[in-house]
């Protein structure tokens, strides 16, 4: 399965900085995602695919939503202490679907 990695800037969900966060997926990626999904069949609720992510050293399945700029992934705040991450921070994110 192809895997794609990128760097980007954690966000909050409305502002909530200690709830969910999230990284946006690059247009390119979000487009290569897309049709990749394709192949795998329809998609899930709220338009969402099923992942396998990487940042630094901890792995976790998760999905990914499309949504105005590209396809968001949800950072668990366990993934976010393990790797010491805070909103603004940039992170390299490696993804493939599952």
């Amino acid at each position: 399965m192809e895997t794609w990695e990128f760097e980007a800037e954690l966000w909050p969900w409305k502002g909530d900085t200690d709830a969910w966060m999230f990284v946006t997926a690059p247009p390119e990626v979000t487009e290569d995602i897309r049709e990749a999904s394709i192949a795998i069949g329809p998609p899930r609720g709220f338009g969402s695919v099923k992942v396998e992510a990487r940042i630094g050293t901890t792995l976790w399945r998760t999905s990914v939503f499309p949504g105005q700029d590209g396809y968001a992934l949800p950072i668990k705040k366990d993934v976010r202490r393990r790797e010491d991450l805070q909103v603004g921070d940039r992170a390299v994110v490696s993804i493939s679907l599952v």
